[in-house]
């Protein structure tokens, strides 16, 4: 199979991806290599076929997150459960460098499309998966979803503020995490394959990447015994952080460790608490976090948001407003970054979508404009062409749901 017709600009161009997953996790996963110019071929259920897909993440559910999800990628309709299906998916399989499925564990066995069936075809193929779960254990089967994972995770344990019970994250964070983390395990395998000539099977799960997000929460029950709490805005570990009322508002502090502490306190104009008794350090700081968080908002409340800011900053303070999203959209400096992408879309006129936040110096943001995202069976016509299929061959095949 020959690459795209028009090929994308991109450190990733060289290689193809075959995407059979589903949802937010495998399609977070492989946006990053079509964002840096990889060809990667969305595999969708044809029109009319069983099984079609109606979950978040579809096109009919949430037309902005679609696009904002699926840039840059090709859709080929296909029912790998029809013999002539699992055929185009092996011819397919042979030319391509990743395919990622993101089914329950045993259905791609099912299927006929697991990690060594495939990779028989094509030994440097590097298969990802991402589960739930785990790909084996007592909860393989699990059918798995971010908020679950946040759960489980240990994640809504230490999220919100105590009085409220556990809170979910305003993000999938366990279904970005696992597609982030999942894209850096096979850019590795394709870095190991420059080595060994071979690819391999590469798996993560949202239990897995979600536990691995507690990080330093993580670290205080396995190293030190101590099971983290929740502390609404606040750092669990040092004071004083997190939002405070100003005169017309509110700011975000992050006055961590001792010097930072005494800045805030001389920029504050309340220098008298650097040498009050219980607060001369993060430890003390943090079994009197009442106290410090009470004398600290008395004085915010005398100023804005802009005005504190800017006494903060110049103070050598981190600290920073707290936008809704459109107005962050309207931040000068994010506006600088130019994060979000404008893409033309044949029905939508020009839209703009997050951008992928990597910079690179040989390969600027502006080269290669984004794709807007396919329209189920966009390519189907190109890309069976590609592979020999008559235009007629490829009519009778749509006829019977093939593809």
């Amino acid at each position: 199979m020959n690459h795209a017709a028009t090929p994308r600009k991109g450190p990733l161009s060289r290689f193809t991806i075959l995407d059979a997953s589903r949802v937010r996790a495998g399609p977070t996963a492989i946006r990053t290599f079509a964002d840096l110019g990889a060809r990667v071929i969305k595999l969708e259920i044809p029109p009319g076929a069983p099984g079609g897909d109606d979950m978040i993440g579809g096109r009919d559910h949430n037309r902005a997150d679609y696009e904002n999800l699926h840039r840059n990628k090709e859709s080929l309709t296909l029912n790998m459960k029809e013999p002539e299906g699992l055929a185009i998916l092996h011819e397919l399989v042979k030319s391509a460098d990743v395919f990622i499925e993101n089914y329950r564990p045993d259905v791609k066995y099912r299927l006929g499309i697991g990690p060594d069936q495939l990779r028989q075809i094509n030994p440097r193929l590097v298969y990802a998966s991402i589960s739930g779960f785990g790909q084996d254990g007592p909860y393989a089967n699990w059918p798995g979803f971010d908020s679950i994972a946040q759960g489980m995770g240990g994640l809504m344990s230490v999220t919100g503020k105590p009085e409220d019970g556990p809170m979910r994250v305003g993000i999938p964070i366990a279904d970005l995490c696992s597609g982030h983390f999942c894209a850096q395990a096979i850019m590795a395998a394709l870095l190991e394959r420059e080595v060994s000539g071979e690819g391999q099977w590469v798996q993560t799960s949202l239990l897995e990447s979600q536990i691995a997000m507690l990080d330093f929460q993580a670290a205080q029950w396995l190293i030190d015994h101590k099971v983290p709490k929740s502390t609404g805005n606040e750092h669990p570990l040092t004071v004083p952080t997190g939002v405070f009322q100003t005169r017309d508002g509110y700011i975000n502090l992050a006055a961590i460790g001792n010097n930072m502490f005494k800045r805030l306190c001389v920029a504050l104009e309340i220098p008298v608490l650097i040498d009050q008794p219980g607060f001369g350090s993060d430890p003390e700081r943090v079994r009197n976090r009442e106290r410090v968080n009470a004398a600290v908002g008395t004085a915010f409340r005398q100023r804005s948001t802009a005005e504190w800011t800017e006494i903060l900053l110049k103070a050598g303070v981190p600290c920073g407003p707290i936008y809704t999203v459109d107005r962050m959209f309207e931040d000068p400096q994010v506006k600088h970054l130019g994060i979000a992408r404008t893409l033309q879309h044949p029905e939508l006129g020009d839209i703009e979508v997050v951008g992928l936040p990597m910079n690179f110096s040989r390969y600027p943001r502006q080269d290669g404009p984004l794709k807007a995202a396919p329209a189920q069976g966009d390519q189907t016509g190109q890309i069976l062409g590609e592979l020999g299929y008559s235009a007629e061959r490829i009519a009778e095949l749509r006829s019977r749901c093939v593809v």
